[in-house]
């Protein structure tokens, strides 16, 4: 039986029994909601904790001291891994970015149920928030678990990151051709690739890479382009 505790503990996180009922709850809702819309294909309790709750906690190996900090978790999906690193660390300032309205509903019932403060569930796509003057360059750390590659993932975050904060996307296995592929973007949008940081998910087998890319300059202000255009024509 894998413990959640443990697994936080092997990552430097002591979670309180009511931490631990969070997450408890949030499971349950997550795969109760799952039976009427399509939210994971992971639902065994097990495989939830590890590939989803342990793995969203392991962003504290990039290091970047999540105390009180104002994060965008950019395409959340079910929620990570901004919720769980919101029950983690409380003082997290969080909000919620997602595309599909029903995924928004579903985030805002846990945020509610698990009675989380301090943190928003916003629907709409990262091209249109990011020419929003309350969202641009507003936060100190965007994070990104959503599946795309480097160059259009930094469209989508690195105009929201302020000057000297942090993007970091989260990838699985190896990432060395999207790296090089994705340099020149990165740097067009103002960020800097700072470390690079590798390891095996505890309890696991799979590889994982976070990257940290400080952000040393203003974004160009046509970046993120039209909506689908960063996804379709990615900057080479």
């Amino acid at each position: 039986m894998i413990s959640l505790r443990e697994k936080a503990e092997e990552l430097g996180i002591a979670l309180t029994d009511r931490q631990l009922a969070q997450f408890e709850i949030y499971y349950e809702l997550l795969t109760e909601k799952n039976k009427v819309m399509n939210l994971t294909a992971i639902t065994e309790r097990e495989d939830v904790i590890l590939k989803h709750f342990v793995d969203s906690l392991a962003l504290v190996k990039a290091e970047c001291g999540f105390s009180s900090q104002k994060i965008l978790d950019v395409g959340t999906g079910a929620g990570f891994p901004g919720i769980p690193l919101k029950i983690a660390f409380p003082g997290l300032k969080i909000v919620l970015l997602d595309s599909l309205n029903k995924r928004v509903k579903f985030l805002q019932e846990v945020i509610d149920a698990l009675e989380l403060h301090d943190i928003t569930a916003v629907h709409g796509r990262a091209e249109d928030y990011a020419r929003q003057k309350e969202y641009r360059e507003q936060f100190d750390l965007v994070v990104s678990r959503a599946v795309a590659n480097l160059s259009t993932l930094s469209e989508y975050c690195l105009p929201y990151v302020k000057v000297s904060g942090m993007f970091l996307p989260y990838k699985s296995g190896r990432i060395e051709e999207e790296m090089r592929e994705g340099k020149h973007a990165v740097h067009l949008l103002g960020g800097e690739i700072e470390d690079v940081v590798s390891f095996v998910l505890p309890g696991t087998d799979m590889e994982r890479t976070i990257l940290k890319i400080k952000k040393q300059k203003a974004a160009p202000k046509r970046y993120p382009r039209k909506a689908g255009l960063p996804s379709k024509e990615p900057i080479r």
